[in-house]
């Protein structure tokens, strides 16, 4: 299983939060692109990113990779708590850091902190939050600083000069596990997501689109346009909606969607995440029990053909 690497980064926090992944061989990627190049390329069964967070908003890298470069289908989603450390070689003090490495989404969660407590620092991009700190543990310039997991400040020998440089303390990264093919089975507490693109860019386009979810009371967790790259004023919608394409009503719904108004992408049906997953799950499994009890007594009560 491929992750953003090296050892120490959100993404491998994250994934070691599921036993089933974290109980696989996994490897570190230097990229997010080699993470979804790996499992294009069966070189990985599954791959694990990050696609969203509660401050910066998208992961631009990894959405645009999965709208327009490959065909990889959603497994599953985590979501975390995020809290970025600010750290640097023993001994530094917070006054005398004037140059910072982190991964780009990183240092824009802490944007405001970094105006208020280090005007002026020189930013320089790495590739993922994990790879500042090795990098800063490697060669330990004075002056330099990383904003990391706090776990990468033991991997790598760094002490920790604000532990949440944040700029929200609710701050959250979703991630997302992706494989070459498959869908998993409804839990009762699913989450699909698609990419629309219109045929035609004329008024009322999108209000279609949406018409069709909002008719069948479908809720929709997430609407983003992004360039489809064709020039200025050319974009697709993605999508996230509650329920699963293995559901009538929402299989329904893009089946309305893809013949009449739009070409539609999926990129899965999969378990939703949130605290009250397993509840939902388990409340929903019974229902279904319940309800198939139902019918089944009442259809054993309908008369053979005469």
């Amino acid at each position: 299983m491929a992750f953003l690497g090296p050892e120490g980064t959100f993404s491998e926090e994250a994934l070691l939060t599921q036993p089933d992944y974290a109980a696989r061989t996994v490897v570190p990627m230097a990229t997010l692109a080699e993470v979804v190049e790996a499992v294009d390329g069966g070189q990985a069964e599954l791959g694990f990113v990050p696609i969203e967070n509660a401050i910066d908003g998208t992961v631009t890298t990894t959405v645009d990779s999965l709208v327009f470069d490959v065909d990889l289908l959603i497994q599953r989603e985590v979501v975390i708590d995020v809290h970025l450390a600010l750290m640097a070689p023993a001994g530094t003090d917070l006054g005398a850091v004037r140059r910072l490495l982190s991964f780009p989404v990183a240092t824009a969660q802490c944007r405001h902190f970094l105006a208020a407590k280090l005007p002026g620092v020189e930013v320089v991009a790495t590739d993922s939050t994990a790879e500042s700190a090795r990098l800063l543990g490697a060669d330990p310039v004075a002056g330099t600083a990383a904003l990391a997991p706090p776990l990468a400040a033991r991997l790598y020998g760094l002490q920790i000069l604000v532990a949440a440089a944040e700029d929200h303390p609710d701050n959250q990264t979703r991630f997302v596990a992706l494989a070459p093919r498959g869908v998993p089975a409804p839990t009762g507490h699913d989450k699909t997501s698609i990419v629309c693109f219109q045929r035609q860019d004329r008024p009322g386009s999108l209000q279609a689109i949406l018409s069709e979810f909002a008719a069948r009371s479908i809720n929709l967790t997430k609407l983003e346009s992004r360039p489809t790259k064709r020039g200025l004023g050319h974009y697709c919608f993605l999508i996230d909606l509650q329920g699963h394409v293995a559901d009538e009503v929402v299989a329904d719904c893009l089946r309305v969607v893809q013949a009449d108004l739009a070409d539609v992408k999926f990129l899965g049906s999969y378990p939703a995440a949130g605290q009250q997953g397993a509840a939902v799950r388990r409340q929903a499994s019974q229902a279904w029990v319940e309800a198939g009890r139902w019918i089944d007594a009442i259809r054993s009560q309908v008369e053979p053909p005469r």
